[in-house]
């Protein structure tokens, strides 16, 4: 049995790939994506890819993030590969979040934006992004992300790739020191 005191997010590492795969077929049967996404994604970006593990069976996940560097206002559509991360980047762009039923209420979100957040200054960008989907825009406004400013034609085709509600939202950290 799974108790939310157990959950953690930990780095997503490549055997971890078949599970991910599986909870997103669950968890987003309306955005599906090739399997060769989210390990390019992985590739691409590892420090940015974590997955939700019980401290009691770190191979039994229940959940994943998937984050990579992109530049602000230029998300890929739904299942595109990148091939390889844009020098230009000057954000971190929320890919993917995948949590199973069971993990809802845990505080895995809130811990995810503060991962999101280290990450992003890491990396030196001061944006995140995000496409929400499945009415989440209050959850993620709620954690600070806003309607982006600079919609364009290119981004309404981007957003049309997932369906006519997803949203694309940004969160702007320049005036945020360490979260911790």
């Amino acid at each position: 049995m799974t108790t939310h005191a157990t959950l953690h997010w930990r780095a997503m590492h490549q055997q971890d790939l078949h599970q991910v795969n599986a909870i997103a077929a669950i968890v987003h049967p309306d955005y599906p994506e090739s399997p060769e996404v989210f390990a390019e994604r992985l590739v691409l970006s590892p420090a940015t890819c974590w997955v939700v593990a019980d401290d009691r069976d770190q191979f039994q996940l229940h959940g994943y993030a998937i984050a990579h560097p992109a530049v602000l206002g230029q998300p890929p559509a739904l299942d595109t590969l990148l091939h390889r991360c844009n020098p230009k980047s000057d954000c971190l762009y929320l890919h993917d979040l995948a949590l199973t039923q069971a993990t809802r209420g845990a505080g895995l979100g809130i811990a995810l934006v503060d991962l999101l957040v280290r990450q992003a200054q890491a990396h030196g960008f001061d944006s995140l992004a995000l496409t929400a989907v499945n009415q989440s825009q209050g959850y993620w406004r709620e954690r600070g992300f806003d309607d982006y400013a600079g919609i364009d034609q290119r981004l309404c085709d981007k957003m049309a790739s997932y369906d006519a509600q997803a949203v694309y939202l940004t969160r702007c950290l320049r005036n945020i020191g360490n979260p911790h």
